[in-house]
């Protein structure tokens, strides 16, 4: 049902028949897999092409048109293909026959619209971690982005065959959570005092904490009130940090978003795993102390050069060497990074993926170098930064800052436009390019939301079936033979695409394909849709053409099972009706 995949190992077959005919010494058939199969971007050239006589020339070194005039005739002689052209450099262009997208429909319907991908996994364990929002206050829109990002990603891996882990890393240790407990004492302070404390500049505002104050007083009563820093710390940490991930976690679940995983940084320090780091780098000599150049751009007149432990960040392709230690001798968060991330590769056994905030981007040179210093290679951490969200309402931007407290919740967002419209929206733009997210056009029912869009072709898909009253039985490939207008089969072109977005999107890590093919697919059906209003032949029912009739049928009987596999991706349930 893969007519990329079925029809590249056929030319692989001729391939192989084309060296074995000419004596071409073949050093590593592993060459092979950089042959592609795929739709050329100018679709007069025709359905597919392949750069089989480029590769091949390179390997053999021979004229690539040369190559391509010895396997064209090969390819052309492939059943189901009508026609076989190339062109400089040595691109060669395939056009099916017009039975090849019936069969495939034909193929679809018999499996009720259960698609098959390929197997890139293999089941091997790879860990997604998301969100990992500091446990400070509750998430926000750009949580949200890398929340569907790190979710819908983790679940396209899936099909493809990996074994997921979807991780948040609770950051519950360092300064920002010494500055929360604080706060947090504040808001228990106006429990107590019954009057409004004034809360320092860099303290955490929000009203979020003041349900923490009621739950320590509740707790303590006025037993705190007279206690040091120090001593209220140990009382009221543990009781701030899980009140505030209770609600984030909550907040997920509303989202559509379920960790395996949540791993606390303080348990990671408290585990000694910083020790074990120290220890594996020192044995392979990547520790030193040293003194680091100034940074560049940096204006601070307090920084002044002096001794540190550092590890070789430069080996690993770093811009720089990297400090394990203040000049307090406490760890740097760095370090504390690179413990956790081993920690993750000892109970992954296989590679890493990190889905991080636009304010991260600077930071993952470094924690790559330490994961490959400590895998020796074998295991890769790759990277993933979503860019800003800004919101908006009526035009008008909306800030956002969780230690000013003046930020829009995740959970007023999803009160306001529900979940499955900001889980689309989120994916609506490249992960590294920002996004504009509107109140009210996510409301809005029209085709410039482009989830209302997808769900209307479902929906309008749906209706068209009902009406029609056709049962599944009928789509045989003798009446889906007769869809041979050019609308028609163009669609059915695009829903072959659907395999290979699942690959594209799973290899190079990016969900949003999953929309962008929606949302073309949605148009497409709509456009089709609207020529039947124009010209009665056109319409999917057509009157006393029950052979056509059901011919389309069996069409918007597909496009319903694509779009409904595309939005259970994103962890959408599609509308029936509208």
């Amino acid at each position: 049902m893969n007519i990329f995949d079925t029809y590249l190992n056929k030319i692989l077959f001729e391939i192989d028949i084309l060296i074995s005919e000419n004596n071409w010494k073949l050093k590593n058939k592993l060459f092979l897999n950089k042959v592609v199969l795929e739709q050329p971007k100018n679709i007069s050239f025709g359905d597919m092409s392949t750069n089989a006589a480029m590769i091949l020339g390179s390997e053999f070194k021979i004229n690539p048109i040369r190559i391509a005039e010895l396997l064209t005739p090969k390819i052309k002689s492939i059943e189901g293909i009508s026609d076989v052209t190339f062109i400089k450099p040595g691109f060669i262009n395939i056009v099916y026959e017009i039975n090849v997208w019936h069969k495939f429909l034909f193929q679809l319907l018999s499996r009720k619209g259960i698609w098959k991908y390929k197997n890139i996994g293999l089941n091997r364990k790879i860990n997604v971690e998301f969100v990992s929002a500091n446990p400070t206050g509750p998430l926000h829109a750009g949580h949200a982005r890398g929340a569907v990002f790190g979710d819908v990603l983790s679940s396209i891996l899936e099909m493809v065959g990996y074994d997921v882990t979807r991780e948040y890393y609770i950051n519950d240790s360092g300064s920002q959570i010494d500055i929360l407990v604080k706060s947090a004492f504040l808001r228990y302070l106006e429990v107590l005092e019954n009057k409004t404390q004034n809360i320092p500049e860099g303290w955490y505002p929000g009203d979020y904490l003041k349900e923490v104050g009621k739950a320590i007083f509740e707790k303590f009563g006025d037993e705190l009130q007279n206690l040091s820093f120090e001593k209220y710390f140990l009382q009221i940490r543990d009781i701030t940090l899980n009140m505030i991930l209770y609600n984030i976690k909550k907040d997920l679940k509303n989202l559509g978003v379920k960790m395996d995983t949540y791993t606390s940084e303080q348990k990671i320090i408290d585990s000694k795993k910083l020790d074990e780091v120290i220890k594996i780098l020192n044995e392979k000599r990547l520790l030193y102390t040293g003194i680091l150049d100034k940074p560049k751009g940096n204006s601070n007149q307090d920084w002044e050069p002096r001794p540190q432990l550092l590890f070789k960040s430069k080996n690993f392709g770093d811009d720089s060497d990297r400090a394990l230690k203040k000049s307090d001798e406490s760890w740097t968060y760095f370090a504390s990074d690179i413990a956790y991330h081993l920690d993750k590769l000892i109970r992954t056994k296989g590679n890493l993926i990190n889905i991080l905030g636009a304010d991260h981007g600077g930071y993952t040179t470094r924690i790559s170098s330490a994961v490959m210093a400590l895998s020796e290679k074998k295991y890769t951490l790759t990277n993933k930064i979503c860019a800003i969200v800004h919101l908006s309402e009526s035009g008008k931007k909306i800030k956002m800052s969780k230690r000013s407290g003046n930020f829009v919740t995740l959970s007023e967002i999803i009160e306001k436009v529900g979940k499955d419209a900001l889980r689309f929206i989120m994916l609506t733009r490249r992960n590294d390019q920002t996004l504009e997210f509107d109140f009210v056009k996510a409301k809005e029912q029209n085709k410039d939301n482009p989830v209302f869009y997808v769900h209307y072709a479902f929906a309008r898909c749906n209706s068209i079936i009902e009406s029609a009253s056709i049962c599944e039985s009928q789509f045989s490939l003798n009446k889906i033979n007769k869809l041979v207008l050019k609308e028609e089969i163009n669609l059915i072109k695009l829903l072959t695409q659907w395999p290979k977005v699942i690959e594209i999107a799973a290899k190079k890590l990016e969900p949003h394909r999953i929309c962008f093919f929606l949302i073309e697919l949605a148009s497409e059906f709509h456009s089709y849709w609207n020529k039947g209003k124009q010209d009665p032949n056109l319409k999917f029912i057509v009157e006393n053409n029950i052979e056509i009739t059901t011919a389309r049928i069996s069409l918007v009987k597909s496009i319903s099972y694509t779009i409904k596999a595309g939005l259970s991706i994103l962890s959408i349930e599609p509308m029936k009706r509208m």
